[in-house]
């Protein structure tokens, strides 16, 4: 559901002015009497980072006039929420965001679809909804139909990659945009999401200490209240210097069942961290902490690769620095270069490192769902006097 300080009273306002104009005076003053009723009712929801926390005492209430409802979703202002979506977020059930450029950029067609699919299936049957986010002809999509999927697919890379910086001019032209991390989080956050899997995270690139290339990632992971989950940073990047980026933006980072963070395609990168979690229960209070003190940023949960899936150390930093030489040479640098750098590692490494992509994105989307159950309940726990459940 969502924050009706920045959607319900506008429309309500609107719809006031335009009754006032365009009806009788018996027909404006009722109309105005059941807005006013009507605005009432919202200003009793309770609110957080701009979505509406759903009240149970209204649940079966429907607000016509600020959510536009058909068969293809709620529109809520600019944002398209998909059926299933609306339903599991305004009754307080578990919900998983999924980022887009792994779709488009990540992979080639059919392959694409294959995986999106399965990654959906997998936190569908762990008893989560899964969200994926995308930017379909200029409208923000919060969860895509089986078609919407393909189309994202089937686009590849001449759906925009979309960070937060370019949101605006994806929306304006009315353009298709694959989301990153930081997209990604971002339209989570507004749709009030709390849990995201992907596969890993941008991060400080190697040598960024002369090339200040560092993903808007981090900096979004430092102010959006956004738990992710992924396998790590993604090896082709400087991992210490990026867990020291997360630091200096306030961003809790923690492994799961293991004390060294991961390094993507691998299950360890001989960093430290200090903070460890051993089950969705801990990783739900942990995020809820962080959701109930209102810090403000987001968290990032660090799921190692399984054994059986993990690549050669030796094999991908090999083919890792073979890439980047070519990078360097080729002038890639920007949003190109992550794209590039991965899809030459695969091609290096005869395939092996998209296998271990495909089989990480899979545990992570495994681990999320369980994390965002155990967070629904944790959230639904409280009991009012009326006997009702509330989310807190």
């Amino acid at each position: 559901m969502w924050s009706c300080s920045s959607l319900c009273r506008p429309s309500v306002e609107k719809i006031l002015r335009n009754s006032s104009s365009n009806q009788s005076p018996s027909m404006s003053k009722c109309t105005s009497s059941a807005m006013h009723s009507l605005y009432t009712i919202s200003k009793r929801r309770r609110f957080s980072h701009g979505s509406i926390i759903h009240n149970p005492g209204e649940r079966r209430r429907k607000n016509l006039f600020a959510f536009q409802m058909d068969a293809d979703g709620a529109m809520v202002g600019n944002l398209k929420l998909a059926p299933e979506v609306y339903h599991a977020l305004s009754h307080g059930d578990p919900v998983v965001a999924l980022e887009s450029t792994i779709i488009s950029h990540g992979m080639p067609y059919p392959q694409n679809l294959q995986t999106a699919r399965e990654v959906e299936a997998v936190i569908r049957e762990n008893g989560a909804i899964p969200a994926t986010i995308a930017i379909l002809d200029g409208i923000p999509c919060v969860g895509l139909t089986k078609e919407e999927l393909e189309k994202l697919a089937i686009l590849g890379r001449q759906a925009q990659k979309t960070a937060r910086r370019d949101i605006p001019q994806v929306v304006a032209t009315g353009r298709n945009g694959a989301t990153t991390v930081s997209a990604t989080m971002f339209f989570a956050s507004k749709a009030g999401i709390h849990v995201f899997v992907t596969g890993g995270i941008g991060g400080v690139h190697r040598h960024g200490e002369q090339t200040m290339d560092i993903s808007s990632d981090l900096t979004e992971l430092g102010r959006t209240p956004v738990a992710v989950i992924s396998a790590g940073v993604k090896s082709i990047l400087d991992i210490p210097r990026t867990l020291e980026f997360l630091e200096t933006q306030g961003v809790t980072v923690v492994t799961y069942k293991t004390h060294e963070f991961p390094a993507f395609f691998t299950e360890s990168s001989g960093c430290q961290v200090p903070c460890r979690l051993d089950s969705p229960e801990e990783c739900a209070r942990l995020i809820n902490a962080n959701l109930t003190l209102g810090i403000g940023n987001g968290t990032l949960i660090a799921v190692p690769i399984p054994k059986e899936h993990a690549a050669s150390g030796k094999l991908m930093e090999s083919a890792i620095v073979k890439a980047l030489e070519e990078a360097e040479a080729e002038k890639i640098t920007g949003s190109a270069a992550t794209p590039f750098l991965l899809a030459r590692v695969n091609e290096l490494t005869g395939g092996e490192s998209l296998v271990a992509n495909i089989a990480l994105v899979k545990n992570n989307a495994l681990v999320g769902a369980k994390i965002a159950v155990a967070l629904a309940q944790l959230r639904m726990e409280k009991i009012t006097s009326a006997g009702e459940r509330k989310l807190i």
